[in-house]
């Protein structure tokens, strides 16, 4: 029986994974860890990691990005492999995660879904191709309840576009008070926060009489559930440390 602990589970995901992880055989749910610890499953729920005596073979972790270091202590000191889904991370908070990783195995992806991982893949492709003729521009739209923003998953997708492109791409956020013509070498990141928009990225090339646009919309919180639960699976089985990503699960499955 694989055991989870499931830090941030009393938020909108924490539920979500919390049915996902119930459907399935061979897994459960042994704590929770949550600064709200009303309970509301079968599980014991910790404001602090270090409260849980038990035992867990991976934890997944949908909190806050101020609650990471806390929880890679804990996984540090017991050996324990993390799923990071939490995204609006510090770059002192990364630096973190990378000196964990040399720990213990640590996966950490900007986006949980099968589709988006995928959409990575094309836009290197597309980036390798189209070059420095066309112009990027990437539109995030999410519910206006998201604290970041840029979404993680937006800085994903122009990190596989620049990783492709002949020049250094320079992230642009905002562009109110620039009064010049769009210089070539930038990639423009929008983000729209509005009602319960669950998430949709679209990546344009925009080049002399076409634009190309790759786009993913996510219809529910579901298909994040199942990606970190797949992912938490397949870090259960990590020995050695080491940083992770969809990537490794995907290539996993072939």
């Amino acid at each position: 029986m694989l055991k989870i602990a499931l830090s941030g589970c009393c938020g909108r995901m924490g539920h979500v994974i919390n049915d996902i992880v119930s459907g399935r055989e061979g897994m459960e749910i042994v704590a929770g860890f949550d600064i709200n610890t009303v309970q509301y499953a079968g599980f014991p729920i910790f404001a602090d990691p270090f409260e849980f005596t038990g035992e867990c073979d991976v934890i997944i972790d949908f909190s806050n990005a101020a609650s990471t270091e806390r929880l890679l202590d804990y996984c540090e000191q017991h050996g324990t492999p993390v799923v990071i889904c939490t995204t609006g991370h510090s770059p002192a908070q990364l630096d973190r995660i990378r000196a964990a990783s040399a720990k213990i195995a640590v996966f950490r992806s900007g986006n949980m879904s099968l589709g988006i991982n995928l959409m990575s893949e094309l836009l290197k492709q597309s980036a390798a191709v189209l070059g420095d003729k066309y112009d990027v521009e990437i539109i995030e739209k999410h519910h206006n309840q998201k604290l970041d923003a840029p979404s993680g998953t937006a800085l994903m997708l122009a990190d596989a576009v620049a990783s492709a492109l002949p020049y250094d791409a320079e992230y642009v956020y905002d562009r109110h008070e620039r009064r010049e013509k769009r210089p070539a070498h930038e990639i423009g990141i929008s983000a729209i926060r509005g009602g319960t928009i669950v998430g949709e990225h679209s990546v344009l090339f925009c080049g002399r009489d076409e634009i190309i646009e790759i786009k993913h919309t996510a219809l529910s919180r579901e298909v994040f559930a199942v990606g970190a639960v797949d992912a938490a699976a397949f870090m259960a089985e990590r020995t050695q440390p080491g940083m992770y990503d969809m990537s490794d699960v995907i290539a996993s499955h072939k």
